[in-house]
């Protein structure tokens, strides 16, 4: 409600009179707005016989040939312009050492590490079904851990399983049985959903293999660097490597070790940031994607909870649902560019291992989403990896905006962001409650409220229990005592962060 030429001094005293003058009061936002929505899918007619076409996509691909290719800003325009990219050729040119991250590096670099492992179903690429062999888009993915040790072992058992299998079938019934059984296998993988056989097979597929720690994979993190700047994890033009913390899997990498069949059910990334994916091989992924705008279409979701389940879309209901998809392999050396919010999975085809990390390309597009996720998670008592108040400072603090939309978009948030927090401060403070500074240690974290996860971003109530200090939002706060902060009688409330009645001043 307040424009955004506004100055911090006259912010502060807008928000002063709210306490001291409520008659004088004016909002300076409105704080009584309908809760997030998502975006409206366009309006795509169902798919007929003849419109399948047109709603199965071409994927976008760039394939790379040289250096001064891979550093063209072409090359990231058409990326945060797409919603999702193959671009083929880029870490052959870069020279790009991928055997780092193959599983006989990471067995004689780090055997005992821990890897994430999910309990699946093997099943086709275009095929999901349940424990009864009915179709459903509801994914089994049980979760339990082990060590890179034993996850190469399984790897390279069910490869020799895999080539015995078929020198058996060749000797056992000659070239003639062999082509016999190819052909069978072509028309079982044509077969729709609803005529599939139950699923007799389990796999196991490794996840959220951690490398993070810089003096254990300093090699690993050094090829990385190599990348064009839009694609690195630490770069000037990624919102992500201004947070100023590590939020594991988004601005550090993760590494993915698979078998045939391996499944990354459908989802969206943490708060919508773009992520780049690298397949490491020998073998090859199947991708599916859909434009973020589709994500909130009543036929997608299925009433499904989007952001804490598990499950795999038959890519044919959505285009007959008149979703567009994207489907694409992605080979040994490729890499996919994954746009803000776009919903994706992947399955592997063959035996390989990817290497994963999120990047926040500084456009409006990509801001306007992931604060809009922030909201949505909120809503849904989802709790947002990134912080994005404590980012929008950050960004302020360290970048010089020639976008003016994107200057416009961090301003608004810093008006609501401080404009509450100096609210906030003048209830406590009116309750008798002392603010106490307490500096930020550099790499410290951010804070979440411990009953319902948002960030509390400036202002921590702190209630010790049992030697530990829990930190809680000012809403939690004031309903553990009907709308008093009388139970941190006590406690202490720490004031910790730098930029409020601090750096703004008079700005």
């Amino acid at each position: 409600l307040v424009p955004l030429d506004i100055s911090s001094a006259e912010l502060m005293e807008m928000c002063s009179k709210r306490i001291d003058r409520p008659a004088e009061f004016t909002p300076i936002f409105c704080e009584k707005v309908p809760p997030p929505q998502p975006p409206d899918a366009p309006c795509v007619k169902p798919a007929s016989p003849g419109r399948t076409s047109t709603l199965l996509r071409p994927t976008p691909l760039v394939v790379v040939e040289s250096r001064k290719d891979a550093q063209a800003p072409e090359l990231q325009r058409f990326c945060e312009s797409s919603p999702i990219a193959l671009i083929r050729g880029l870490t052959g040119v870069l020279k790009m050492d991928l055997s780092l991250f193959s599983t006989k590096t990471l067995l004689e670099m780090a055997p005992e590490h821990e890897v994430e492992v999910r309990t699946q179903y093997r099943m086709p690429c275009d095929m999901n079904v349940d424990h009864l062999g009915q179709p459903t888009w509801e994914c089994m993915s049980t979760r339990s851990f082990t060590t890179v040790m034993k996850y190469a072992q399984y790897q390279a058992e069910t490869f020799k399983h895999s080539l015995k299998e078929e020198a058996e079938k060749l000797r056992s019934a000659g070239a003639k049985y062999a082509q016999h059984v190819a052909d069978s296998a072509g028309v079982k993988r044509r077969r729709g959903l609803y005529e599939c056989a139950m699923p007799m097979k389990m796999l196991k597929f490794g996840t959220n293999v951690d490398l993070s720690d810089d003096t254990k994979w300093r090699a690993q993190i050094q090829e990385l660097a190599k990348m064009p700047p839009f694609c690195r994890i630490i770069a000037g033009c990624n919102m992500l490597s201004h947070l100023g913390h590590t939020v594991l899997g988004m601005n550090t990498t993760q590494l993915y070790m698979k078998v045939p069949g391996s499944r990354t059910p459908a989802h969206q990334e943490n708060n919508c940031f773009a992520s780049i994916n690298i397949n490491v091989g020998p073998g090859d992924c199947e991708w599916f994607g859909c434009p973020y705008e589709y994500w909130g279409s009543s036929h997608f979701r299925r009433n499904l909870d989007f952001l804490k389940g598990s499950f795999w879309p038959n890519f044919e209901d959505l285009i007959e649902e008149g979703v567009p998809v994207y489907r694409f392999t992605q080979k040994a050396g490729d890499l996919v560019w994954v746009g803000g919010g776009c919903v994706h999975w992947v399955q592997a085809t063959g035996w390989c291992n990817n290497i994963a990390w999120n990047v926040g390309p500084l456009t409006a597009t990509q801001l306007q989403i992931s604060i809009f996720s922030y909201e949505w998670n909120k809503l849904q008592s989802y709790k947002s990896l990134v912080p994005m108040q404590h980012l929008c400072w950050q960004l302020a603090k360290n970048i010089r905006f020639t976008n003016q939309k994107v200057f416009s978009l961090i301003r608004g948030q810093l008006i609501r962001s401080l404009a509450f927090c100096k609210m906030v401060a003048n209830l406590s403070t009116s309750r008798g409650k002392q603010l106490k500074p307490q500096p930020r240690a550099k790499g410290e974290i951010t804070h979440y409220c411990t009953l319902c996860e948002v960030e509390v971003f400036n202002i921590l109530f702190v209630k010790e229990i049992n030697g530990k200090f829990p930190v809680y939002c000012v809403y939690c706060a004031r309903r553990f005592v009907s709308c008093s902060l009388s139970i941190f009688a006590s406690d202490r409330l720490i004031f910790n962060i730098y930029y409020i009645l601090k750096h703004v001043k008079h700005n």
